[in-house]
């Protein structure tokens, strides 16, 4: 079930994303190195270059208001960045869920290049009821709609596909499939190495695939990171793109978070923006801030 119509999302806010929380996570799966801070030689770093002053408008626009309280967190401009994404790429995000990515990448790319929101398959899955199926059945087409009310981006401008539904067209042409926190979800669902391999197949030659997901300590016990409470170790996620054909091409610590021990009873859905226990140590939890999280760029093993 595939729709090639969708729809985007607005640009931005008040003000670019603040400096990363952290240059070091301090454990042994971490590179020395500090990443959110290093000259990657194949990113445009100049503050007047076209593609930087685009993603700044994006990121400034009133219309993202809302969204720009967690740009301290999830650092978008510094993110996008280390993930070499520019605005004339053809650009995947998956599981785009309520759509906060959606809304700075859809504008960036709208003029020069292509935003397409990638689902799972929906045969993999399982359903409680007709209901919930018929949604996640039909979320191709209802994804554009929505995402045009969020935008008044032309609907025609974006593309929606479930991940092994992608048109002919498209195969093999995506510059970068980007997974904002949601590895942990195929784990549990039992679909990340089909979801990883239909990603694979849908990249360019030296196509790259961008994640961001829920850090787990190293030393901590599987039960705690498993998937179940939303954390992962840092190696386990490379070690599954690795038996997934792909290959670790850089680490940063970008979206970093020392504040966060990872080890909620609740699990990350304990910190903001989620506050699963609501006004019950809703200080505590406010001044940790969003999770802890690795920032990791992957292109197709040879």
């Amino acid at each position: 079930m595939r729709s090639i119509f969708a729809a985007a999302a607005v640009a931005a806010t008040l003000g670019l994303s603040g400096p990363a929380l952290a240059d070091h996570h301090g454990t042994a799966d971490h590179s020395k190195m500090d990443h959110s801070k290093m000259d990657h030689s194949k990113m445009d770093h100049s503050a007047h270059s076209p593609s930087k002053h685009a993603l700044m408008m994006v990121l400034a626009n009133e219309a993202r208001a809302d969204d720009s309280a967690r740009d301290k967190y999830r650092n978008p401009a510094e993110t996008l960045e280390f993930f070499q994404v520019e605005p004339d790429q053809t650009v995947v995000e998956y599981g785009p869920g309520g759509g906060w990515y959606t809304r700075v990448l859809a504008p960036y790319l709208a003029d020069a290049g292509q935003y397409i929101a990638i689902d799972g398959d929906s045969d993999a899955r399982s359903y409680p009821n007709p209901e919930a199926e018929e949604r996640t059945r039909s979320w191709p087409q209802r994804f554009p709609v929505a995402a045009a009310e969020w935008s008044g981006i032309d609907a025609a401008k974006i593309m929606a596909f479930e991940s092994d539904e992608v048109s002919e067209d498209v195969a093999g042409t995506i510059d970068r499939a980007l997974i904002f926190r949601s590895i942990h979800g195929l784990l549990n669902g039992n679909r990340a190495d089909s979801e990883l391999r239909n990603i694979r197949a849908m990249l360019a030659e030296d196509g790259m695939v961008g994640v961001v997901q829920h850090r787990a300590k190293a030393d901590q016990s599987y039960d705690m990171t498993k998937g179940s409470r939303g954390y992962l170790k840092q190696a386990d996620v490379i070690k599954l793109f690795e038996i997934n054909g792909f290959k670790l091409v850089d680490t940063s610590e970008i979206n970093a978070n020392p504040n966060d021990p990872a080890d909620w009873e609740g699990g990350v859905w304990t910190l903001p923006p989620v506050l699963r226990y609501g006004d019950e140590d809703r200080a505590k939890y406010e001044a940790v801030g969003e999770s802890d999280r690795m920032t990791l760029l992957f292109k197709k093993a040879d």
